[in-house]
Order: C-alpha cells, then structure tokens, then sequence
C-alpha cells in the first residue's frame, strides 16, 4: 500500500460520525445574494482553523477560497429513551416476556436431552485433566523452564554460570517438592473426609472437582456443552473495506487526484444491514457500479446476493449501498396471512411478502394492471395467485380467471369466479378459446358503460367522476370491482386461428389501457415475455406487455428479458431478476407499487392453502349475495337464464333504447343457448312480465315499439330490494 493509500484509509477511518458538508464562507454567501452579519464573519474567521488536503480538486482554486471545515458533532448528543421501547406497552411487555422464557425454556429443554451425552464426556475428560494436573505438576517441582539456560551454558563451557544454575535448581526442587508433598497429603486428607462424609458432600465436591478437571483436560476445540442458540455471525463493515471493494472493482484510483472514492454519509446500520452513500469519481455513474457490482461483493468478501445498490436522486454519480448480514433472500417468507380467511378490501393493499430488509410489502391493486414474469418454475403462478387469493376474499370483487397452460393451479377458483377457463382443448364447459373471447367481449362493454353512467351520476354520489367504494359495493350500480386474471397469457397470442388471436390481442390491450380507471383490474402472468406473434399481434403483445403499471419478475434468464419483465430502463436503475439464485423461489423484484422497487420475498399459499381461502371465499359471497356466473352455477350452457340482465347485457353504453326485433337478434347471437329461436313478440312477452313497459323507440330512422334501458334498470331494481327484503 503506498503512503497515499494509507494515509487515505486513516483520512477515511478517522471520520467517524461527521459528514463532510461544505460550509459557506461569507465571500461565497455574499455571492449566492445571501447576507451575513459582519460579527458572524469576524467570529467564523477567527475560530477556522488551519486546513489542508491531500487531493487537490480544482487546478486553480480561487484566491479568496477559505478551507471547508466538516459539519460539528451536535454537543448533546443523541438521547437516549429513558424507558426501552420493550417497557412502553402492556403488550410490548408480555410479548418480551414471552421471549425471554420461551428462549429459556429452550435452553433448559435442549440441554436437559444431552444431560447424559455431557456427563459422559465430563467424566472422561476430567480423568484426562488428573493426568494434565499432574504432569503440571511435577514440571513446576522440577522447574523444567530451566533446562535450557543450563544447556546454553553448557555449551559455552561457561562452568560457573552452569554450577550457580545448578544450585539454584536444587534449592528450587527441595523447597517446591516440599510444597508438592503438602499439596498431596492435603488432597489425601480431603478425599477421604469426603469418602466418609455425607454423601452431599461427594456431590457437591464431584460437581466443582468434575468440570474443573474437565476443563483442564478437554482440548480447547473439543466443548463438552454446545450452545443451545448459536448468535447469528455477520461480516462487519468499514470505510476501509468499502473503499478496498470499489478500488478493486476499478470504480476508482487512491493515487490518481479526482478519482478516489467518496462518501455521502457515515456508514450506518439499517435493518439487519449497512447502508452508506457512496460518491463515484467524475465521470463514473451508476451503470458502472451496477456492471461491478459482482467485483464489489467480492470485495466485500459476501455473496453477490447480499449486496444491493439504488439509485440516489441528487446525482447520477452518488448510489446508496445496502449490504446485508446475511442473505436475506434465502430465508422465506412464511404462510400468507389469508389464511385466517377474514374478508379483504380491495381498496386496501394486498399483503405480498417481505422485502429484503424484513419490511412488509403490500401491493395497492385498484386503478392498476400487474404483470408478473419470470422462468418456469420459481414462483409466477404462485405469486400471482396470491394476489388474486386476496381479492377473491372481497365479496364485493368480481373474479374472471383464465390459465393459458391448463394447470391446477388456478381451477379451485371455480368456486369463486364469474367467469373461467382453463388450458386450449375442448371440454364440458365449452372451447376455453370461445369462453375466453365472450367474457372480453362482455367486459369491454361493461367498461365502456361504466364510463357512460359514471359520467351521469350525481356529483354528491359520483364527485370526481370515477368510480368509488361505496359505488362499487352498492348492487344497484352494477359497477362492482373487477379482477382479470390471465396466466401464461402469451398462449392467447398465438392460436391457431389468426382471427382469434387478433381479437383477443385488441380486446387485451384495450383491457390494459383503459379498465384500470373504470375498476377492472387486469392480472398477467407469462413465462415469456417477448417474441411472441407476428405482426399486428406481435405489436399489441408488446402494447399490453408495457402498459401495465406494476410489475414483478422473478428470477429471468438474462437482464434482457428482466427489462421486458420489469420495464425498459430497470437495468439501468440497478435493477435485475436474472442476477437472483435459482433457489430463490418466490423472489423477485418488485417496480411501480410505491416509489421503492424492493426485492419480495412472497407469502406462500400452497394448493391446500389456496382451496382452503377459496372456500372461505365462496362462504362470504354467499352471504353477501355476490355469488355469480359459473361459481353460482351459471355455466355456459345455463338451465336457468336471467331474462333481465340478458337483455340489458347487450345493450351497447351509449344506447338508451333498442326494438323487440333487435333485441331478440342480439340475444340470438350472443346466448344463443337459450335464444336461438327467439322471436320479436316471445322476448317482448317475458320483459313485460317484469313491469318493464312496451314504448315507442326511434332509432336508425324508424320508430318501433321496444325497451328503454333505464327501464329494464329499474326492474332490475325492483326485483333486487324485493330479493333482499
């Protein structure tokens, strides 16, 4: 290490809790049009001391330049709390005391199962440490440490000097075999009083002589009793091996000026880490550090997963460093918190995982499309169905769940959603293909009458002209909260039948763009996120693929596609799920819930968890009354329809009024299970029945008789508050 080095690094460990901010002269506030009092600028110059550097910044510093002096250390000090924060509470106090005899009871348990194994080896150690005493013993008497001065003189032919070591010798041994004659009749003496003593007095003796010859005869890397909770070890961090990793990543010089490595702040623990701002030379950014970063952790002598660097906002040249004690990533996240199986709100944050620092992460789900990506197997389906467990727990949310690949996974939301479909092939419920395109259809008009009668409600009910909680919970507005899940959605985009493919890719990039704001959440998951289609379809996959507004990739195959997963410009950011392990499953990197992208460790929810929440899902929406399509029993192919709310399902969300004759066509050609030989007078016939008058319509140039949309509202009304009372 050169002098420059050294005398950097004690430069760096001499700072200890100061930051070095540079304070204002009075030349230089006068110049920024800030004033400062003649006293203020007579007692700042006479207190400056005598500075200088090491590096020089500026070729040509200004003559009138006054040195910087580091920020002083507030005199008071930080205080500390009188009472710890594990006293304040009632319940802070229980659960400490919980703790603590949980911890002892532990110990106690663990130690009292190895009691034998202990004694044992006591015993036997302890006749090795007799042996030990002894040979102690007798080399104190016959002073040993001696034999190599006698030796040394012995040969030099140093004959005096070996006679008055001799002597002395002699007289040592007399006088200490004396000592060890004493020491022998005395132990004589005692171990037989303890013979014929009582017999407490033998335990007691064999419980201090035993440990004590066991410690002298055991050797020191062989302990007889292992500890019953081993303290968590972590690498320590510095200054020094900070500015050793980044030099050694090439990030800096300590012998160049202007290229040593700076810091923002005192290095500081956070969470179960250190964090530190660090400051990159001029011309270096954060792309650097993020390309060095695999150099940087072997500075730091961690694994690279324990290292994470963000980005500052106030340079592109200053990051924040966050390394952990440990790999906090490897240890998982546990059940989720869905299984107590109480009802959720929507409107509040879904309970995600954990973050790499232990911190709990929710993910606001209203007014946003999610995109969750990754390799197969590590987690996608799960955590996206994590998600979709907590809305499915709201009574009030409306569920349509479509799998591309067909797997379990996602069929026990039969018992929940609207609408399903699972896998590609033909089954009793019909082409999940055809299912699939009919509920998009249905959701687009459902969305584009949402906007129509927002924009027509009052303002006391609808106040911004969006959707709210009590609109959405309240069945006389039909608008209730909708989820879109779609799994391995990339399969849609590659039919067979173009045609179909096409629909499908226009209807989904209208979904992603433009439900979010009308209450229809969308919910994507793939395996591969791009490549996917030609063409038009192969720009709408990419079109929907980029609108959605949070996104979750876990582990990718290259930052590549980690970009595609998590937006363009996250590598960039110092953000890469190809960098996670592969055992790492459920983890990933979480972008545009908050302004934090953390890395999630996600909640588990097996399949028996999953069914276990779906069926305390289906137990709150019966009692709600918000049980509906196939969960309710409403197949495809229904026994039982719906006059009403079929008829006014095909009304399109500006069209306020439709003839017998279209509207007998529509249903034909939308149900037509059950319409397909409907005529005029037949539908007009089954509509009246519920109240809902016949009326003149003019529409496309003639006037026929037909059915006013807010009339079929409100006989859809009508027979709703007499279902409820």
């Amino acid at each position: 290490m050169t002098d420059r080095t050294r005398e950097a690094s004690a430069e760096t460990r001499g700072m200890g809790d100061l930051i070095p901010l540079r304070r204002t002269t009075a030349a230089t506030d006068t110049a920024n049009g800030h004033e400062m009092s003649p006293d203020r600028a007579a007692r700042e110059t006479a207190t400056a001391p005598d500075t200088h550097y090491e590096v020089t910044l500026d070729d040509e510093p200004p003559a009138e330049a006054v040195p910087v002096l580091p920020a002083a250390p507030d005199a008071s000090g930080q205080w500390q709390p009188i009472i710890p924060p594990a006293l304040r509470t009632w319940a802070s106090v229980k659960a400490s005391v919980r703790q603590i005899i949980g911890r002892w009871a532990h110990q106690a348990g663990y130690h009292a199962v190895r009691a034998p194994q202990y004694a044992m080896l006591g015993g036997f150690w302890a006749g090795v440490g007799v042996f030990r005493l002894i040979g102690r013993q007798l080399r104190w008497w016959w002073v040993t440490e001696q034999n190599t001065l006698r030796q040394y003189a012995a040969d030099r032919n140093d004959a005096e000097v070996w006679m008055k070591l001799h002597r002395e010798v002699k007289a040592t041994r007399t006088w200490r075999g004396i000592v060890l004659l004493g020491e022998t009749a005395g132990v004589g003496v005692g171990a037989s009083m303890v013979a014929n003593g009582p017999w407490w007095v033998s335990a007691v003796t064999l419980a201090v002589a035993v440990p004590a010859l066991a410690h002298v005869g055991r050797p020191i890397d062989r302990p007889i009793i292992s500890p019953a909770v081993v303290a968590p070890r972590f690498r320590k961090l510095n200054p020094d091996i900070v500015l050793r990793a980044y030099y050694a990543a090439r990030l800096g010089d300590p012998d160049k000026p202007g290229q040593q490595i700076q810091f923002g702040s005192t290095m500081s623990r956070d969470g179960e880490g250190s964090r530190v701002l660090i400051d990159l030379p001029h011309g270096k950014g954060l792309d650097d550090a993020i390309r060095a970063k695999p150099a940087i952790a072997s500075g730091l002598d961690v694994a690279l997963s324990q290292v994470f660097i963000t980005r500052d906002p106030t340079s592109h040249r200053r990051h924040v460093l966050w390394v952990a004690d440990r790999d906090p990533l490897a240890v998982p996240a546990g059940r989720t918190p869905l299984l107590a199986c109480k009802p959720t709100d929507i409107w509040q944050p879904a309970p995600f995982g954990l973050d790499e620092r232990g911190n709990r992460v929710g993910v606001d789900m209203m007014w946003n499309s999610i995109l969750v990506g990754a390799q197969p197997r590590q987690g996608k389906t799960f955590s996206a169905r994590a998600l979709a467990l907590f809305a499915a727990l709201d009574p009030y949310v409306k569920l349509s769940v479509f799998d591309g690949k067909g797997s379990p996974d996602w069929r026990k939301f039969k018992l929940v959603a609207d609408r399903c479909a699972f896998g590609m092939a033909m089954t009793r419920d019909g082409d999940p293909v055809e299912l699939f395109i009919d509920a998009l259809r249905e959701i687009e008009r459902d969305v584009q009458d949402r906007y129509q009668r927002l924009s027509e409600l009052p303002v006391d009910v609808c106040p911004e002209g969006k959707l709210t909680r009590e609109i959405a919970r309240d069945p006389k507005y039909r608008m209730p909260v909708r989820l879109v899940v779609i799994d391995e959605f990339q399969e849609y985009f590659d039919l067979p039948d173009p045609d179909a493919s096409k629909e499908i890719a226009k209807l989904l990039v209208f979904l992603v763009k433009v439900a979010p704001a009308a209450g229809v959440i969308v919910l994507g998951a793939t395996q591969k996120p791009s490549g996917i289609g030609t063409g038009q379809v192969a720009q709408q996959f990419n079109a929907f693929r980029d609108n959605h507004q949070i996104r979750f990739s876990l582990r990718t195959g290259s930052w590549q596609v980690s970009d595609l997963v998590l937006g363009s410009g996250a590598y960039s950011e110092g953000y890469d799920s190809s960098t996670l392990l592969p055992t790492y499953k459920g983890v990933g990197i979480l972008r545009g819930a908050t302004d934090a992208t953390p890395t999630v460790r996600t909640y588990l929810a097996d399949a028996e968890d999953a069914e276990k929440i779906l069926t305390a899902a289906r137990t709150h929406r019966q009692r709600a009354g918000t049980l509906s399509g196939m969960a309710a029993g409403e197949d495809v192919a229904r026994e039982v329809r719906d006059v009403l709310a079929d008829v006014r399902r095909i009304y399109g969300p500006r069209e306020r009024g439709l003839h017998w004759q279209q509207i007998a066509a529509r249903l034909a050609e939308t149900f037509p299970e059950h319409y397909a030989d409907l005529t005029a007078d037949a539908i007009s016939a089954q509509v009246r029945a519920f109240g809902v008058p016949s009326v003149d319509v003019k529409r496309d140039g003639q006037v026929l008789k037909g059915a006013k949309a807010d009339a079929i509202d409100a006989a859809i009304n009508r027979r709703n508050d007499a279902a409820a009372g």
